[in-house]
């Protein structure tokens, strides 16, 4: 049987090796996996504290210390699953604070944000992007003016092409109105701990800390097995709307259980114990090992960025402002690029380089020369989120470089 499951899962990518960029996957570290299966000898449940007493502790102290990481230090959090459930429980907040208000996001925000808000029955309204795939602060106010908004959703690293809206600028708007600041950070929220980012980006990072909520996902850059997410409060005082009965489960202690404070029941201790067991070895400190890491890969995004910047065959968006980046081959029309984007993604997967594709609004590349006959543009998209994306960037260059002329003789 085991046998057969070995031959099944070589119907795979190669997730794990640096000539694989397409999508938001990145290998566990051994120590995550070696404790993870420790765990599972017992497979503690971390809903109550009888079902997972070591666990529970330490999916405490690993929350505290991602808690930490952004600024305070106290707080109200737990892990769940993903960036999915973490932010459908900081929205449930949001609209047990605000019922019947509207929660705004970007048109490049993760689409989860808009079936979350349906699932909950809260109004949801998106906000334009600038040139950049950023929320447009213009745009934004005018919407805050006409009234009636709850929360905004600010993404620090949008899953298209990791931008990171306008933080500290939206924290500014809220001195004039009233209204929650959630942070989707699943995917950019480890690079708070990164100071090689331009200034701008920078600042949006530095005012984590004043957003009312958090997510943060580390199965994306944070070493650990799916899934694991993380939603983060800043008040503990949400934990009263969490509040319910469960007299056959909450028995064995007084403390707080994380059943208490979550909308999901029962959940893996594993995941705790393997993340626990991560950050004693990569302390979330800025700069250090574990951001050495975040910052090498940001830096495969800009040497690649700017060799396609300086080759006539590519168009380009902005520079990236973490490890994803994107862009798409140069033709007299907006169609033919688009045709060709997938040709070159063949190409390439055939010589063992697998990049992603992505369709995006065609005024977050720069195509002015080329013939607009639509208003999207297919994009070749590429996750560096390994470390070892750095010193594979010959190499990956090389691979794009053949497999664009291959796909440009076809064409």
């Amino acid at each position: 049987m085991l046998k057969e499951v070995a031959e099944r899962l070589k119907d795979n990518y190669p997730y794990g090796d640096p000539l694989y960029a397409g999508q938001m996957l990145k290998p566990p570290h051994d120590v995550a996996r070696r404790a993870y299966e420790m765990a599972l000898k017992i497979n503690p449940n971390n809903h109550a504290l009888d079902g997972g007493r070591a666990s529970s502790a330490m999916e405490k102290e690993a929350v505290a210390a991602l808690a930490r990481m952004i600024g305070w230090d106290t707080h109200l959090g737990h892990l769940c699953s993903g960036g999915t459930m973490a932010n459908l429980e900081a929205l449930w907040v949001a609209g047990q604070l605000d019922p019947g208000k509207t929660v705004l996001a970007s048109t490049q925000a993760h689409y989860t944000h808009q079936r979350i808000a349906g699932v909950l029955g809260l109004p949801f309204e998106t906000i334009p992007c600038d040139r950049r795939g950023r929320m447009d602060l213009q745009a934004l106010e005018q919407r805050l003016a006409a009234g009636g908004v709850g929360t905004v959703v600010a993404t620090l690293g949008t899953t298209a092409t990791g931008a990171v809206d306008p933080l500290d600028a939206i924290v500014e708007l809220r001195s004039q109105y009233d209204f929650r600041i959630h942070a989707d950070a699943a995917y950019g929220g480890y690079f708070v701990l990164v100071s090689t980012m331009t200034e701008e980006t920078r600042r949006a990072f530095d005012r984590i800390a004043e957003a009312a909520s958090v997510v943060i996902d580390p199965h994306k850059h944070g070493l650990q097995p799916y899934g694991c997410g993380c939603v983060l409060f800043r008040d503990p005082s949400v934990g009263r709307l969490y509040r319910h009965e469960s007299p056959y489960t909450y028995f064995t202690s007084t403390e707080l259980h994380l059943g208490e404070i979550s909308l999901e029941c029962s959940r893996p201790g594993a995941a705790a114990v393997a993340l626990w067991a991560t950050q004693r070895l990569f302390p979330l400190v800025r700069n250090g090992e574990f951001a050495q890491g975040l910052a090498k890969g940001r830096a495969a995004a800009l040497e690649l960025y700017e060799r396609l910047r300086k080759d006539g065959r590519f168009v380009t968006g902005t520079a990236p402002e973490l490890d994803i980046l994107v862009w798409a081959p140069r033709a007299r029309r907006i169609s033919q690029a688009s045709a060709l984007s997938q040709r070159i993604f063949a190409e390439a997967a055939q010589r063992q380089l697998h990049l992603a594709i992505v369709t995006l609004p065609v005024q977050l590349i720069d195509v002015q020369d080329m013939e607009r006959d639509g208003d999207t543009i297919v994009c070749l998209r590429s996750v560096l989120m390994k470390p070892e994306h750095r010193a594979w960037t010959d190499r990956i260059w090389a691979i794009l470089d053949a497999a664009t002329s291959a796909a440009v003789g076809r064409r």
